[in-house]
């Protein structure tokens, strides 16, 4: 019996230990496996939280507290389908720049600007973004387009234009584009089929220029809304001057015409090509006030050039300052080629009423040589008026181009040069006039 009673306490006292040991292996085995479900969970948000911060998601789930640049809730196709299709249009305007040569040195910038506001979740065109700073520091206060207007002043000889000063009226006829643009545009308003304002309807019809800063700087200041659509529309219009242009020229034209030589140029001396720029802005100043921030950097930089004493900062002018003002510049109008911004209706509306103008434009030019010629005088070739638009040296190439198509020996590139430095001038004061009514 005390052997019975000796086998049972050790028994207990066996259980006891053994339970005494389990116990904490236990709970630190259930210790272990909360951790690792804890640890799972964890694993498991931070995979949803990264797919869900993904441009696939983006474009699939559109958000219901995205806005746009003015604070406006973005709807759902802006979001999804719209950048899509804005993402395809950069690439378009890629292989306009890269495969055909269409102004690639603004196209480039410009559709890249355009690819990066169509990043969704980044918010690389918002306020606080580096395409938003790029805007605000040059675009929101007219900056860059005046810089540009300086390096184009440094590029451009008016010794062309002061030999035979008529054909600055044909630079005059061709800005009837954006005059006769803007009543269509009011037009097309009164009848319903647009909702364009004055203001809108003005900075829309400056594309008839064919002048990118001009109608960026109209723009910004009138409707800057339509900043984007605006900028497109002019500089592939510029760049498609030799497409748009000869078909105008020859249906305007005779084939007599077409083969008129003119006289040589006289020879312009430096005195008057020092005189010439002051003498413009000394106009502008007493007669149009509102266009002289253009034809003050123009003339500003045509000085520095003349005067011949300050090589350094006219070399400046023509390469380092205005190739980076021009990268700056494209990637902040491309900020304003956001799905919401660009995808409507009245973009459509812009690009047809752009090219309206810049053909009327064209045409104006040719016709007002061809009134020209119908009094004494030396005759005009009346394919230079076509350069009357600002598409600076391109649109004197294409006059020259077309002219030599029917007569190898006819060199007309230093006679359209002039009215083509007019129309810079001419687009300058238009906008000037635009800006004084509507502003």
């Amino acid at each position: 019996m005390k052997i019975f009673v000796l086998k049972l306490l050790a028994l207990m006292l066996f259980s006891f230990g053994a339970l005494h040991a389990s116990a904490p292996a236990s709970a630190e085995a259930l210790s272990t496996h909360q951790e690792e479900t804890y640890k799972s969970q964890d694993f498991s948000e931070m995979v949803g939280g990264f797919l869900k911060s993904t441009g696939i998601y983006a474009f699939t789930n559109p958000s219901s507290s995205e806005v746009n640049s003015h604070g406006e809730v973005l709807g759902d196709f802006y979001q999804s389908w719209g950048r899509i299709i804005m993402i395809l249009l950069t690439f378009f305007l890629f292989w306009l720049a890269i495969r055909k040569g269409f102004e690639p040195l603004l196209l480039l910038p410009i559709a890249f600007g355009g690819l990066l506001a169509n990043i969704p979740v980044a918010g690389i065109a918002g306020e606080h973004g580096f395409l938003g700073v790029i805007y605000d520091m040059g675009l929101a206060n007219e900056m860059f387009p005046i810089i540009i207007f300086m390096g184009v002043g440094a590029m451009t000889d008016f010794g062309p234009l002061l030999s035979n000063p008529k054909t600055a009226l044909l630079g005059g006829a061709a800005q009837f584009g954006i005059f006769g643009t803007l009543v269509g545009a009011v037009a097309l308003t009164q009848l319903g089929f647009v909702d364009f304002t004055l203001q809108q309807a003005s900075a829309i019809s400056i594309i008839g220029g064919a002048d990118g800063p001009t109608s960026i700087f109209i723009a910004t200041k009138l409707a800057p809304e339509l900043l984007g659509a605006i900028a497109v529309a002019s500089y592939s219009y510029m760049a498609m001057v030799p497409i748009i242009q000869p078909p105008i020229m020859r249906a305007l034209t005779t084939d007599a015409e077409r083969k008129i030589k003119m006289t040589t140029l006289r020879h312009v001396s430096r005195l008057e090509k020092l005189v010439f720029p002051i003498m413009v802005l000394s106009l502008a100043i007493l007669v149009l006030p509102a266009s002289t921030p253009l034809i003050g950097a123009f003339m500003f930089g045509n000085f520095l050039k003349e005067s011949g004493v300050v090589e350094r900062l006219n070399d400046t002018l023509q390469n380092s300052l205005i190739n980076i003002v021009t990268i700056f510049l494209g990637l902040g109008v491309g900020s304003k080629l956001a799905a919401d911004q660009f995808l409507v209706p009245d973009t459509m509306f812009i690009m047809a009423l752009g090219i309206i103008a810049f053909s009327v434009g064209t045409a104006s030019g040719v016709i007002m040589a061809k009134i020209m010629n119908m009094f004494p005088g030396h005759k005009v070739n009346p394919l230079i008026g076509s350069a009357g638009v600002s598409a600076v040296p391109m649109a004197a190439r294409v006059s020259n181009k077309v002219g030599m198509e029917y007569d190898r020996n006819n060199m007309l590139l230093m006679h359209a040069m002039g009215p083509n430095v007019a129309g810079v001038i001419g687009s300058a004061v238009a906008a000037g006039v635009l800006i004084s009514l509507f502003q």
